[in-house]
């Protein structure tokens, strides 16, 4: 292999030194992401915490039958507004959605999509979850937040 050459692209620059994201990167990209979603969608998240851990739990793998750490990008965990009437509030630990990093990661590397947009549609979809949303549904949002 030659050595560097006198013309190197500023693309080719940029792709040798960059390093893979971060958990501090992720939530400036949920944050972001969660910032782009529809105002009136936004606005019954009240109370949701959205976390960024690298991978799932032993405990959620198993709880989800996951085969891999790789399979689960996200998760919703908690009380979903369409089951809220159902259930006692007291003790109610807040509802949370988790992005897992290096999945995420993983399945960028694999596809055609920008890190951002992938962050995006894990949100949205697990933010689904919380208010029993269709797929279709869910992909309207996401289409409101591109």
């Amino acid at each position: 292999m030659s050595q560097k050459s006198a013309g190197e692209s500023e693309a080719l620059k940029m792709w040798r030194d960059l390093e893979a994201p971060g958990v501090a990167a992720f939530e400036d990209l949920a944050r972001d992401a969660f910032a782009r979603l529809p105002e009136s969608f936004r606005a019954l998240c009240e109370g949701l915490v959205i976390r960024i851990e690298d991978f799932p739990t032993d405990e959620v793998l198993d709880e989800m039958e996951a085969e891999t750490p790789f399979d689960l990008l996200g998760l919703f965990q908690g009380i979903g507004r369409a089951q809220a009437d159902a259930v006692a509030h007291t003790g109610q630990m807040p509802n949370m959605v988790f992005l897992y990093r290096r999945p995420i990661l993983d399945y960028w590397a694999e596809h055609e999509e920008t890190l951002g947009d992938v962050v995006t549609h894990v949100l949205v979809h697990e933010i689904g979850h919380h208010f029993g949303l269709s797929d279709d549904d869910m992909e309207a949002i996401e289409d409101r937040a591109n």
